[in-house]
């Protein structure tokens, strides 16, 4: 950074139709020729006044008092300007009388500072940011607002107040009293760890209360649709034809892989021909903007063919006729009691059991399964490709044959 000019100066300002006494002292900054004005709230008489100096003259006790107010104001001045140096802030002479009138001792509190972040969100929704995003989001404000009415009844915190133990605290807390899973405190933890770094990115937090704080989380056993589960619900005949929508949109998902939001927002004009002349889904994953193509199977196809002339499908462009989140997950629970299938259907077990038993398991590489899922990363898609007992008995099964030709 190079070096600016920089100027300091105490002078005197005689007031309109002056005529005599004491006379009001002022400190003029200079930053490359910008220049700011301070009352020293002192004042002296234009005869014991030096300008060129600055300071008064004279022997006198209230002399020497004056001068050694002044001499502390200006040693305050340069404190100030090293501050900014070392905290690699632009020194401005507005950075500098803020900081000389405590104005830059603003106190920030980690609320606001998180709302002014999920506002910006808002803002962008659909463009940067998913709906869930935001609401995940809202969740871990609202969250770290009931902790600190919680631990300390207060309404809000200041930044410089967190610390390593507060970040402990905070996770205790989530566990104990939220009861949270360990997985979902480190996701809560982390979307805190933002909001923190945007403090430490601003200089106004000088250390990461983060830094001695490991996240870590627990692998969680997935459990998959079996190829007999798919085909009880495949076969089931439902009286009620809302039961019936969701479980092919269910099952949609599990020959798809895709989530809820991207089945959701899933058009017509989403399904195209590929490179192969088949058909395939062109769209873009809801969370993460990345792109998916996937080839349709045709359980898949049968699906789209059934609601083509569905009303709210003719009527939205949508592919199928899905219904809020909330209703889906109460009417999956139902479609698993009436089926006899123990496991919670959600549409996070549907793209899961796409990953294993509908791809992974008969041989899909697993590059292959992470383009489609649309993966960012091939260590997300590892997550799902956890060795079942099927894997295991196939691949048994070849080192058997293998071994009996040896024999022979």
């Amino acid at each position: 950074m190079f070096e600016k000019s920089f100027g300091l100066l105490f002078f005197m300002r005689k007031p309109k139709n002056y005529e005599n006494g004491p006379v009001a002292i002022y400190l003029k900054i200079t930053v490359d020729g910008a220049a700011k004005e301070l009352s020293t709230k002192r004042k002296c008489e234009p005869s014991l006044w030096s300008p060129k100096a600055g300071r008064a003259i004279g022997n006198k006790a209230s002399v020497k008092e004056l001068n050694s107010f002044l001499d502390v104001m200006e040693q305050s001045v340069y404190r100030a300007k090293r501050k900014l140096i070392d905290n690699d802030r632009e020194l401005t002479v507005e950075a500098l009388k803020d900081s000389l009138t405590g104005a830059d001792d603003k106190k920030i509190m980690i609320l606001d500072v998180f709302r002014q972040h999920n506002a910006e969100l808002k803002a962008l929704e659909g463009i940067d940011y998913a709906a869930n995003t935001i609401i995940r989001y809202n969740t871990a404000i609202n969250h770290v607002s009931a902790f600190l009415k919680w631990k300390f009844n207060m309404e809000d915190i200041e930044i410089n107040k967190l610390n390593h133990e507060f970040i402990s605290d905070l996770s205790f807390w989530f566990k104990s009293e939220q009861k949270c899973n360990h997985n979902s405190t480190m996701k809560y933890l982390a979307q805190l760890k933002k909001i923190v770094l945007i403090c430490v990115k601003n200089k106004w937090l000088q250390t990461d209360p983060f830094v001695n704080f490991k996240f870590t989380n627990k692998i969680v056993q997935r459990t998959a649709l079996t190829e007999y589960d798919l085909s009880i619900l495949t076969k089931k005949d439902f009286a009620n034809e809302r039961l019936s929508n969701v479980r092919d949109i269910f099952l949609f998902s599990c020959y798809t892989g895709l989530s809820y939001a991207d089945v959701q927002k899933l058009k017509k004009i989403d399904i195209q021909k590929g490179m192969d002349d088949a058909m395939w889904i062109y769209t873009n994953r809801q969370k993460t903007g990345t792109s998916s193509r996937i080839p349709l199977l045709n359980e898949a196809l049968l699906i789209i063919d059934s609601y083509i002339d569905h009303p709210k499908c003719l009527n939205s462009g949508l592919l199928l006729p899905i219904l809020s989140n909330q209703k889906m997950n109460s009417y999956l629970k139902e479609i698993a009691d009436v089926c006899n299938i123990d496991k919670t259907l959600t549409f996070h077990i549907a793209r899961y059991t796409f990953a294993t038993t509908v791809t992974l398991n008969y041989g899909v590489p697993i590059e292959t399964v992470s383009k489609m899922l649309g993966h960012t990363n091939i260590k997300q898609t590892q997550h799902y490709a956890k060795l079942n007992d099927r894997k295991v008995s196939d691949d048994m099964l070849v080192l058997k044959s293998k071994r009996l030709l040896n024999t022979k």
